[in-house]
């Protein structure tokens, strides 16, 4: 899944932040945000949590995940996590 947000933090940098975390550095984080398997996607948006896709996830799923968050986002705007 790294790679695939690699790709999707270049493609979408203009409108999305992407924010890796090392669950055993930061437990408390793995907890407040409810990761149970790794890898986890975690869509934040207005600071809430408003998607995720836990286990391996092919681009098809994270793109048409994050495009249904990020309609009516201009390029070049980026929304506030």
């Amino acid at each position: 899944m790294d790679s695939l947000l690699a790709q999707l933090e270049r493609r979408e940098r203009h409108r999305l932040q992407v924010t890796r975390v090392d669950v055993e550095e930061q437990p408390e984080l793995a907890k407040r945000f409810k990761v149970r398997k790794v890898p986890t996607l975690v869509l934040v948006k207005g600071k809430r949590v408003v998607a995720r896709l836990e286990g391996r996830a092919k681009a098809a799923e994270i793109d048409e995940l994050v495009e249904e968050h990020l309609d009516g986002v201009k390029s070049g705007s980026r929304e506030s996590s």
